[in-house]
């Protein structure tokens, strides 16, 4: 089995994300083997997208017990993860900043927060959750001091254009924005602008549709 990572969707690339996640824990139960329809009944989706996925990364099992866990986890960390681990820092301590590093520190061995920035006096020096907190001014150079590759920015919504500039000076490479802001940034820098405003309403659309039809 080769591992193919070029072209692969971004939809394939969540599903495996979200494969990865269900298969450490079954793994950590003790389970050795799993189904693609038991793996996708967990997911809510076919059998036949599961196979998908998988077939598309290069990926294939031949054992009559399904797919052997411990080597589908190894396969899709192959695909998903650097060789390196990867150094992130998050731009905004705030009450959201301080979630987003408490859910991720000790998540991923392969992805690290490992700085963060805010303006705040009363969080600038100090050590929150166990990464440091500098100073935006100095960005850039904490940047390349720790070999920072991919940011979380959860500033408040009005100072994110403002950031904008820096990340792309600092040689950023990924960014993932937390913001009601979309984020614009030139060809090589990859965004994912994540609006749970917009998405709580969406759901909440859905969830309004769904009892307007059932009157």
């Amino acid at each position: 089995m080769g591992a193919l990572t070029n072209s692969i969707p971004e939809k394939t690339i969540e599903r495996l994300s979200e494969y990865r996640r269900t298969l450490l824990a079954c793994h950590k139960q003790g389970i050795s083997h799993i189904f693609s329809h038991v793996l996708a009944g967990m997911h809510g989706i076919t059998a036949v997208q599961v196979r998908r996925d998988l077939m598309l990364i290069g990926f294939s099992s031949d054992t009559k017990k399904g797919y052997d866990v411990e080597e589908l986890i190894k396969y899709i960390s192959t695909i998903l993860d650097s060789q390196e681990p990867m150094n992130i820092a998050v731009i905004g301590m705030g009450h959201l900043g301080q979630a987003i590093t408490k859910y991720f520190n000790g998540k991923r061995l392969k992805l690290r927060i490992t700085a963060a920035f805010d303006v705040d006096p009363e969080k600038v020096g100090k050590i929150i959750d166990e990464i440091p907190c500098y100073h935006m001014d100095n960005f850039e150079e904490i940047v390349a001091d720790k070999d920072i590759a991919m940011v979380v920015v959860s500033s408040p919504t009005k100072v994110a254009p403002q950031l904008v500039l820096p990340i792309i000076n600092a040689g950023i490479r990924g960014v993932l924005n937390f913001t009601s802001t979309p984020l614009n940034f030139p060809q090589g820098i990859v965004v994912e602008n994540y609006d749970i405003t917009t998405l709580l309403e969406k759901v909440a659309y859905f969830v309004k549709e769904a009892d307007n039809s059932n009157i």
